[in-house]
């Protein structure tokens, strides 16, 4: 699966330089169009040449454990503090695969970050997009890092 491997090196990057935790990258899969439950997602949009979304989405105990180490204060329910946690996450991951799509830094725009949250919700596949999402593990949690692109105009 195309890009891959990009986003498991960007996405340990990121969790070892600024939040401290070694992350573990699992097996790639398409994730299908099913509700995520009792979760967290960041999301990032892509614009430009190449048009999609990156997202990294969190079960609730994820976010929790990740936003405390990332924060260095502990941190025991989804508010505010989370979302931003995860909204910076996304934005850095963002960052990092734009640079990879996109070396010369002119073709693709990036969003600002949003955060989603809740008991039950979708974060939909887009039409006619090629996707990759990456679980990864640590300290026996895990999450997955998603990206949906569709080239061309």
């Amino acid at each position: 699966m195309k890009y891959a491997q990009d986003i498991a090196d960007a996405t340990q990057e990121i969790f070892s330089s600024m939040v401290m935790l070694e992350v573990t990258p699992g097996e790639p899969f398409k994730r299908a169009d099913s509700k995520l439950s009792s979760s967290i997602s960041g999301i990032i949009g892509l614009a430009g040449t190449i048009k999609g979304i990156l997202a990294i989405h969190l079960p609730n105990a994820a976010a929790l454990a990740i936003t405390t180490a990332f924060l260095g204060m502990d941190v025991e329910e989804i508010d505010e503090d989370v979302c931003d946690a995860v909204g910076e996450l996304a934005n850095m991951l963002g960052g990092s695969i734009k640079a990879i799509l996109d070396p010369s830094g002119s073709e693709i725009q990036i969003s600002m970050p949003s955060a989603v949250h809740g008991e039950e919700y979708a974060v939909d596949c887009l039409a006619d997009a090629e996707a990759v999402a990456i679980p990864f593990t640590f300290n026996g949690q895990t999450f997955i890092v998603e990206l949906q692109i569709s080239e061309g105009s």
